[in-house]
């Protein structure tokens, strides 16, 4: 059996005998909490329960101690986080009374934010990194050494950024949860003592806060060791997206630093200077080998030609960041796409099994030790906008709606509900999943979206999924012309009568004939014919809604509108462009930058309640 949960997280062992006895471990642990997971997750809440059993939320609901599961869903609401924003306001301003947690919170990670530049404050406690992070990389190291014979061999160029910690008025660190990670001792002892984390960037160049200095030293040291590179990625496609154009940007600079041995002097962070200094060696050869490549006029398959070892690129791919994945197939010339773990800033929660699956069938396991887990029956939007949970109580017929970790059925889809050990109880996370197979008795869940709403103007509320696939569909019409799609967000235009959608598009083009305006207008139609019922119904029959617009950005407009995301404040290394925008600014950055822009030609096909619930139809 499964000892405690808290002997379960073990620290990486040194020797080669050791790691083979550790990725031992880890697999039977797998075996072990799959093939238990209710045993376990009763476990996992009673542990959270007792140890909580006096804070004062559980007291104002009467929960009087218990730590069975009846009594827990009888009296503890299912909540958002407006339900808790007026305890955790407490705690960033110094109440130190125990109010979610019996443990003292250490930190509030920092959400990654929202169009209209909001975030959370997620708290977390000491000891909690272990669990949320330890383990899992542990894992998925266990994981990835069975499927990738040359996991742990030469190393990883990952791009990866902090963002510096900032107090609350009461003093706590309110950081993200990356940059918790990065910062951590644990982070650099597995740097020493796993081949695993072997990468090209030394982590003085991962720890500098100016994200120029960090991007062009992370970039120059994955250049100066291309052969040695075996894997690349970062936390999120757009990241990794963002070293590609950079190197774009910044190519001459980099090959002059790698023929004369000298770093630039824009490079001013000493401990940067240094770290890089102890790689950058003078070397004509590579730097014209690079040269080379980066002045044809094709980037495509830019890293196998850059670095040729490379196996696989390792990045989250799913739900909204599928959008991401042409790009990144035309940059690698189609190399495996990996989406290895499922995590958030409330809790780290599951990993991947079956890492070099394609995209589309990612499925993650979700790890029974980590939290405890309900599930909510998703039935559609509710109230959910920009990614914030706007306040929704459940009612009790909802409520008894969730299901356990145990009960959820195959490709039935649910909104996941958590209770951590950090002090959040039924906490509706806002992400969709289905149920796409198991693991022993675990289910293996595909992520969908976040749950929400993301435009609106009536009755018509398309989701993250449903935008996605209709861009998806009219970005086909582009094929001809050897163009793509590298970015897009969206926003509603009120200034208009009727209001109507508004598609920012910036476009890769390769092709040397140019677009007609025609297709454009055939791309707004498509997208209109994807969306659902209500928004037909509302562009054709009720004339409510005006005709779908495209404006086509200039080459570089999303790098701008992420430079100034980041300079209040969002976290580089967990930058997301958003799937809509709402925030004036950031409207006024994208429209400054538009070069052209077309309207749907006609309304959207629409048959009188066909289908009218059916929010794909």
């Amino acid at each position: 059996m499964v000892g405690s949960i808290a002997e379960e997280t073990k620290s990486p062992k040194k020797s080669t005998w050791g790691m083979a006895e550790e990725i031992k471990k880890n697999l039977e642990f797998i075996e072990e909490v799959t093939s238990n997971v209710d045993e376990v997750q009763c476990r996992v809440l009673a542990e959270i329960l007792s140890q909580n059993a006096h804070v004062e939320y559980l007291q104002r609901h009467n929960l009087n101690g218990s730590t069975d599961r009846e009594t827990f869903k009888k009296v503890l609401p299912v909540i958002t986080y407006e339900d808790i924003q007026p305890d955790i306001k407490r705690i960033a301003y110094g109440d130190k009374s125990p109010i979610l947690c019996s443990k003292t919170i250490s930190e509030l990670f920092t959400s990654s934010g929202t169009s209209g530049g909001e975030s959370k404050l997620i708290p977390t406690v000491e000891g909690e990194f272990e669990r949320r992070s330890v383990q899992i990389q542990n894992l998925l190291m266990s994981v990835m050494s069975q499927v990738d014979p040359d996991f742990g061999k030469g190393k990883g160029m990952y791009f990866m950024f902090i963002k510096s910690e900032e107090k609350t008025p009461g003093g706590l660190p309110a950081v993200f949860g990356s940059t918790s990670i990065y910062t951590s001792p644990h982070f650099n002892y597995s740097r020493l003592h796993h081949p695993h984390f072997n990468y090209t960037s030394p982590t003085a160049t991962i720890l500098c806060s100016d994200s120029y200095q960090s991007m062009y030293s992370q970039m120059l040291c994955g250049l100066c060791q291309n052969q040695e590179v075996l894997r690349v990625g970062s936390l999120f496609p757009s990241g990794f997206i963002s070293a590609i154009r950079f190197l774009e940007k910044h190519w001459s600079l980099l090959c002059n630093d790698i023929r004369t041995g000298a770093l630039n002097t824009q490079i001013t962070n000493p401990s940067v200077r240094e770290a890089v200094m102890e790689i950058l060696k003078p070397d004509p050869k590579l730097a014209n080998f690079i040269e080379a490549e980066c002045s044809k006029d094709s980037w495509q398959g830019i890293i196998t030609r850059l670095w040729p070892n490379t196996k696989y690129v390792e990045t989250i791919v799913t739900g909204f960041m599928s959008q991401y994945i042409p790009t990144l197939d035309y940059y690698s010339n189609s190399l495996p796409l990996v989406s290895t773990m499922y995590a958030s800033s409330e809790c780290h929660l599951g990993i991947n099994l079956n890492p070099f699956c394609q995209p589309t069938e990612v499925s993650y396991t979700l790890i029974p030790t980590m939290c405890y887990f309900e599930f909510l029956p998703y039935h559609g939007n509710s109230g959910v906008i920009d990614s914030i949970v706007l306040p929704k109580s459940l009612n009790e017929k909802e409520q008894q709606q969730l299901v356990d970790l145990a009960d959820v059925k195959i490709g039935q889809e649910y909104e996941l509900v958590v209770t951590t050990y950090s002090g959040l109880y039924r906490y509706r996370v806002g992400d969709v999943l289905r149920v796409a197979g198991y693991k022993n008795n675990a289910p293996q869940f595909n992520f969908l979206c976040r749950e929400n709403v993301i435009l609106s103007i009536g009755a018509d509320y398309p989701n993250e999924v449903e935008l996605q696939n209709a861009v998806r569909n009219a970005v086909g019409n582009l094929m001809p012309f050897d163009a793509h799609l590298t970015e897009y967000t969206s926003y509603v235009d009120f200034t208009t009568i009727p209001s109507h959608y508004v598609l920012f598009w910036e476009l890769s083009l390769n092709g040397s004939i140019s677009i007609p305006p025609s297709v454009f207008e055939v791309c707004c139609l498509t997208i209109e014919e994807s969306l659902n019922y209500f928004y037909r119904e509302g562009r054709s029959s009720e004339k409510s809604i005006g005709p779908l617009e495209i404006r086509v950005v200039e080459t570089g407009t999303f790098d701008k509108f992420m430079d100034y995301r980041i300079s209040l404040g969002a976290s580089m290394n967990q930058y997301k462009t958003p799937l809509c925008v709402k925030y004036a600014p950031f409207i006024e950055i994208l429209n400054s930058r538009v070069v052209s822009s077309y309207f749907s030609p006609m309304c959207p096909k629409w048959v009188p309640g066909y289908k009218k619930w059916n929010n794909s139809s």
